[in-house]
């Protein structure tokens, strides 16, 4: 459970998310490197919010880093999704010829 304060001071907490997706990964020989972030060291999880808002959870396992949530648009969820070899949710099928070609 993490619980983070968003730009616009809501309170999300992962733990109530409805539905959450974690990045892909690629082997490049020596890591694997987080396909949504392109490190070894930073990594994100997309969250469905309660009220159907999509966030980011992003870590890091480097010293010192915070870890934090933002929100983000359908299109990026969308994309996200797309790239990390996700099927997408019924509600943002409609954006997919906008984020993809």
């Amino acid at each position: 459970m993490s619980r983070y304060r968003m730009d616009d001071h809501t309170i999300v907490d992962t733990d109530n998310a409805t539905q959450s997706w974690k990045e892909d990964t690629r082997w490049d020989g020596n890591n694997h490197i987080s396909v949504a972030t392109g490190s070894q060291w930073d990594h994100q999880r997309l969250y469905r919010s309660r009220k159907g808002r999509f966030y980011v959870e992003c870590t890091s396992q480097w010293q010192g880093r915070l870890d934090r949530a933002e929100w983000i648009s359908l299109h990026q969820a969308a994309a996200w999704l797309l790239a990390n070899d996700e099927e997408l949710p019924p509600d943002l099928e409609g954006v997919v010829d906008e984020v993809s070609e």
